[in-house]
């Protein structure tokens, strides 16, 4: 047996004789194993209620009777954004943003449904996830086990009967990292369960061993930190004390701060304050609904000289359809550009914190976690670009059926009596216009390539501890 394999089983008998260091253990194992179970059912009840709500919301639509075809506009349509596979372990930011969207004419709501009712289910709890704990409470474990690990060779006397007996001390923090690497390999277990129980739901193999190799270097990051201290720290309570204060710092201080950094130095306004900004815009657009507004007089001018006739009433086109087309599209102009700069600052918001991932390991693996989970801004942001995509079109598909199906003088006289109002209808076969929407994350490369920046942070972070490490174990002595 090699010296490094003894130290790190002595490491090992010691910790199992520690009543302490056994419950805490203990207690983090239940944990995560009752984290797990609850956020893996939890999220695999969501995904199947979303994909059948998605999936009842397109048969209501379509089961719509006969109708004017603008009132299937505000009608409207739902969007769902199932949460992906790894969801299991990182829900990410599905807490704050929301899972579904309503979508009619003239208007971009916001994403609905956070999980508040989780978090009341769960008496406030619904926060601690799978992936909070392997955050948080794995490196207090750490901190636990390894505060000591070097420093009470050196309070027994056997550092020094080791060094005489020409054992360097290189090799003793070797056996000692060797102890800690071994905890960690066991706690990673229940992440790899819920790794490859993501892939039997159909998540990329790439995606879900990035996540886990991305928590394993975390971990090592931790177990680094740990064995510097008991190396370069002379007492116990002092490497306890700053252990303790490094991961305050690390884990719960940075990470505030960053967040309050990156909103106070890039402004992101909310979809309420914006859409206040834009009525104003939205005034100089003209009313949709009044085909006589002023703001269409160039437009009708045009249809009109685009069609050789003199009056509206000539053309063989609906004109209240042209206007409600033509409105639609000025009005999505106008809002998906207010909607693409919130979304950019935003975008910057999330970029900014994750470069705090440099002070802070935990804001570098967090983000990195939800980036590779699919649970991330950028995500939630596609899918409010896809769903606005799936409004647009069903909406102006419905708007050019009023163009082209039903009549100008039936529409215009459809509010005189209960017969005309039936007349001013078409046929609800229609509403077939409707494209069927899927939300999935995206492909494990393209989550790769956004995690980069982070993981490589991991990286650099473990290079530094694990040089401190080494340096500091070459100059041991008594």
């Amino acid at each position: 047996m090699s010296t490094v394999t003894r130290i790190a089983r002595e490491e090992w008998r010691l910790w199992l004789r520690s009543k302490v260091v056994v419950v805490a253990a203990l207690i983090v194992a239940v944990l995560l194993a009752a984290t797990s179970v609850l956020t893996v059912n939890r999220i695999a009840a969501e995904q199947s209620q979303r994909i059948e709500q998605q999936v009842a919301a397109e048969q209501t639509f379509f089961a719509q009777p006969d109708r004017h075809p603008h009132r299937m506009v505000h009608y409207g349509h739902y969007a769902f954004r199932p949460p992906p596979p790894l969801a299991v372990f990182e829900p990410g930011v599905d807490a704050v943003t929301g899972q579904s969207i309503f979508l009619e004419g003239h208007r971009q709501n916001t994403a609905m449904f956070a999980d508040t009712k989780a978090a009341a289910d769960l008496g406030g709890f619904a926060s601690l996830t799978p992936a909070s704990l392997y955050q948080l409470l794995l490196p207090l474990l750490l901190i636990v086990l390894g505060h000591a690990i070097f420093l009470r060779e050196r309070e027994s006397g056997t550092l020094a009967v080791m060094l005489a007996q020409g054992q360097s001390g290189t090799r003793l923090a070797l056996g000692k990292a060797t102890a800690l690497l071994a905890v960690i390999a066991i706690f990673m277990i229940p992440l790899i369960g819920v790794a490859a129980y993501s892939i039997s739901l159909g998540e990329s193999a790439l995606a879900a061993i990035s996540l886990v190799a991305g928590y394993f270097v975390y971990l090592c990051v931790w177990g680094a930190i740990v064995l510097a201290a008991s190396i370069l720290l002379k007492q116990r309570a002092v490497s306890l004390g700053a252990l303790i204060f490094v991961w305050l710092f690390a884990a719960l201080i940075v990470p505030r701060f960053a967040i309050n950094a990156s909103s106070a130095a890039i402004d992101a306004p909310g979809k309420i304050e914006s859409d206040l900004v834009m009525l104003a815009e939205q005034r100089k657009l003209g009313d949709g609904h009044n085909a006589a507004d002023p703001a269409f007089m160039q437009l009708q001018a045009q249809v009109l000289q685009q069609y050789g006739v003199e009056t509206i009433e000539e053309l063989p086109i609906n004109w209240r359809g042209v206007v409600a087309s033509f409105s639609e599209a000025e009005l999505t102009e106008l809002l998906n550009s207010y909607a693409e700069k919130r979304m950019g600052l935003e975008a910057s918001q999330s970029r900014l914190f994750g470069l705090f991932g440099v002070v802070s390991p935990t804001i570098a693996i967090s983000s990195a976690s939800r980036t590779l989970a699919g649970t991330d801004l950028a995500t939630h942001h596609r899918f409010l670009r896809e769903s606005e995509d799936l409004r647009f079109g069903f909406v102006q598909a419905l708007n050019e059926k009023h163009v082209t199906a039903l009549d100008y003088q039936v529409d215009l006289n459809r509010n005189n009596g209960e017969e005309a109002s039936r007349a001013a209808t078409i046929n609800a076969s229609a509403w077939r216009v409707l494209d069927e929407f899927r939300f999935a994350p995206d492909s494990a490369s393209q989550r790769m390539d956004r995690a980069m920046l982070s993981l490589a942070i991991l990286i650099a972070w473990l290079i530094a501890a694990t040089g401190v490490v080494y340096i500091a174990s070459r100059k041991v002595k008594l």
